[in-house]
């Protein structure tokens, strides 16, 4: 995966509407635009569009369902970007844990100086 569609996809994840949309449709197993604008509190063409969002990084896919798509979330590309941010959460812990040594070693140095 490149960087720019790590980016495309931490936004599309960033809109609290898209993660809500992929949490019901995880629970349910499938979903069309109609069943999900019942559960949320958005238009259905507002719906359609987030779709739209998650169908191009990958995250859901659609099927053809008589009028309607049925989206179904991309299993693998979820697990990839979870992998993802456990890896960008790895980095930022050992960073803040390096920054919290610093300044406990700063405070030490204060201390002693008092």
């Amino acid at each position: 995966m490149t960087a720019a569609v790590d980016d495309d996809l931490w936004s599309a994840v960033g809109d609290p509407t898209r993660r809500r949309m992929l949490d019901l449709l995880l629970a349910d197993g499938s979903g069309t635009a109609t069943s999900l604008s019942e559960q949320l509190p958005v238009t259905r063409q507002a719906i359609a569009k987030h779709l739209g969002v998650l169908d191009r990084v990958g995250l859901v896919h659609a099927s053809p369902a008589g009028r309607e798509r049925r989206y179904r979330v991309d299993e693998e590309q979820l697990a990839r970007a979870v992998a993802q941010l456990s890896s960008v959460g790895a980095a930022w812990d050992a960073r803040l844990r390096r920054i919290k040594q610093i300044a406990e070693a700063i405070q030490r140095s204060k201390d002693t100086q008092q």
